[in-house]
């Protein structure tokens, strides 16, 4: 196994787990951005409406990338898997 192989793969996993990461944190961001500026607006300072929609956008991305998200993670399992006998021998 030479170091080159593991630094692909480790750069391939990164990849894989910032696509997944960002496809479930950025809706939540922009949702709390947006709600940061109309707290900003109107001088609202309540806790409660800046966690809400995200909690709600954060579950919603979940649930309409959820079958999105795991097909990326069982691709690269599956990649993985097919590598075994390339990294060993």
């Amino acid at each position: 196994m030479n170091p080159e192989s593991l630094v692909d793969i480790f750069r391939e996993a990164l990849a894989v787990i910032v696509t997944i990461v960002s496809m479930i944190i950025v809706p939540g961001l922009i949702i709390g951005l947006v709600v940061a500026v109309f707290q900003a607006a109107t001088s609202i300072n309540e806790q409660t409406l800046s966690f809400l929609p995200r909690l709600l956008t954060t579950l919603l991305a979940l649930m309409l990338m959820g079958h999105l998200l795991i097909q990326i993670m069982m691709d690269f399992f599956m990649q993985m898997v097919d590598m075994i006998p390339q990294v060993i021998g």
